[in-house]
């Protein structure tokens, strides 16, 4: 190891003289400040002191450059084969002696311990029954020999992409190798054999589902929307049609509640509820200025958030703006007292407090506030920008609470739309409102089936 001690006027020009002289490899080990005594102890000026450090390697002898640049590529090719191309080389072996066999139209070869079994004495039962729905034997000769032919390409194309060390060719042969895994799959258990029209169809169906769960649908979602699309594949689809079918098939699975009927004769109650932060001021608000000052309906507001910072006084803002009457109330006898001040309503709107979802001593007094003489709906507000799972543990947490409908806020803020769609499915809560904005009524609209199809299929997000 090389030390060497510099010395300058300041750090930076004790670091330039380091890495001049020993190159940016250097190791700094030490580093201090002194004073220099000038002349006669007069005109004493500052100096920078830095002890580094350089390793020295042994040389090794001047290599081939044509042999180094061969080593250098075949590394660079063996580690891309490893990352990339290694996990499919055990399959497209067993792939290759499926293909084989079939090419020699001989059955699978029994297993071992399939042999011994059947050599082993055994009683004769008393009864043989055959299972109903139990498959006929497999049939290498029962195979067209245009899907053996398809069969060979695809493995003569993998494994020449096999050889090719490129991004590009790893790609061919993972989708080569899927399709060849498919065909020989769909040969080995009986089914259909996937060519000519029946094999378009398929692979349709593939990319729809690919696309559903890229888009956030989880796994029940989209067999129940596949389902709705299935009449539509017994024709013979391709995969524009398929997905022009989409849109009947959410309007099949997807129930919304439509808009809100009132009476003359006695109030709607609604409150709502749901974890903090998902905008329920803004929509009791935005319902109160769709119903009241848009339609004309007499509309009351009351609140039970007395723990937030300001909400009183922000649901007081709005009331005062739309001319209507607020109350307070902060126990449930006083939320009973409100409701029956105005019983001459046609609407009455609850705001409640956020909860945590984790917060289940606070969610159970939300539930005292709401179990009341009055029938109150309570309408559960998510926001669309929650992750599914959270979604998820949300809703069991307010399942305690008798949700009658969801509305979903924030869709202004959300890039996918798959979590409303998974939360419907599991709950079956009809959906009753979405919101898209901070405005006030303009950005709340009633929810749709097709609404909600076109934002998940990426029509519309507006």
């Amino acid at each position: 190891m090389l030390v060497k001690t510099f010395e300058a006027v300041d750090m930076s020009e004790a670091l330039k003289m380091v890495k001049a002289e020993l190159g940016p490899d250097a190791m700094i080990l030490s580093s201090k400040k002194e004073r220099r005594r000038g002349i006669l102890g007069f005109f004493s000026k500052p100096v920078v002191q830095v002890t580094a450090a350089l390793e020295v390697r042994q040389q090794r002898p001047a290599a081939n450059p044509y042999r180094e640049e061969q080593e250098r590529h075949r590394s660079a090719k063996e580690e891309l084969e490893n990352s990339m191309l290694a996990p499919l080389a055990r399959e497209l072996k067993d792939l290759r002696d499926k293909v084989e066999m079939l090419s020699r139209r001989e059955p699978a070869p029994e297993s071992f311990d399939s042999r011994k079994e059947a050599s082993a004495p055994q009683a004769a039962p008393e009864v043989a029954v055959k299972p109903p729905q139990e498959k006929a034997p497999f049939n290498p000769k029962a195979i067209p020999k245009q899907d053996l032919e398809e069969m060979k390409q695809l493995l003569f194309k993998t494994l020449a992409a096999n050889g090719a060390g490129t991004a590009e060719a790893a790609t061919t042969k993972r989708e080569v190798a899927e399709a060849l895994k498919a065909k020989v799959a769909a040969a080995v258990s009986g089914e259909k054999p996937l060519s000519g029209r029946a094999g378009g169809l398929r692979q349709a169906l593939r990319t729809i589902v690919n696309d559903l769960h890229r888009k956030g649908l989880e796994r029940g979602a989209v067999r129940t929307l596949m389902e709705q699309v299935r009449p539509e594949a017994s024709k013979g689809g391709t995969v524009d049609t398929l997905r022009e079918s989409l849109p009947s098939a959410f309007a099949n699975v997807i129930k919304c509640a439509g808009p809100l009927t009132l009476k003359k004769s006695a109030p709607r109650i609604i409150a709502l509820v749901g974890p903090t932060g998902v905008g329920k001021t803004t929509t009791v608000a935005k319902l109160a200025a769709l119903y009241a000052l848009r339609d004309g309906h007499r509309a009351a507001l009351i609140t039970i958030d007395n723990f937030r910072v300001g909400a009183v006084e922000q649901l007081k803002t709005y009331a005062r703006i739309m001319g209507l009457p607020l109350e307070v109330a902060a126990t449930p006898a006083e939320l009973e007292a409100a409701i029956e001040l105005h019983g001459d309503k046609e609407l009455i709107l609850i705001d409640t407090a956020g909860r945590s979802p984790k917060d289940q001593e606070k969610i159970d007094e939300l539930k005292g506030f709401l179990e009341s003489r009055f029938a109150i709906e309570i309408h559960l507000c998510l926001a669309a920008t929650t992750r599914d799972r959270e979604v998820q543990d949300i809703v069991e947490r307010f399942g305690i609470l008798p949700v009658s409908r969801v509305i979903f806020t924030k869709l202004d803020e959300s890039e996918s739309f798959g979590s409303i769609v998974n939360a419907h499915l599991r709950t079956k809560f009809p959906l009753s409102y979405f919101t898209t904005g901070q405005r006030v009524p303009e950005d709340l609209e009633i929810a749709t089936a097709g609404r909600l199809a076109g934002l998940v299929l990426g029509e519309s997000k507006q």
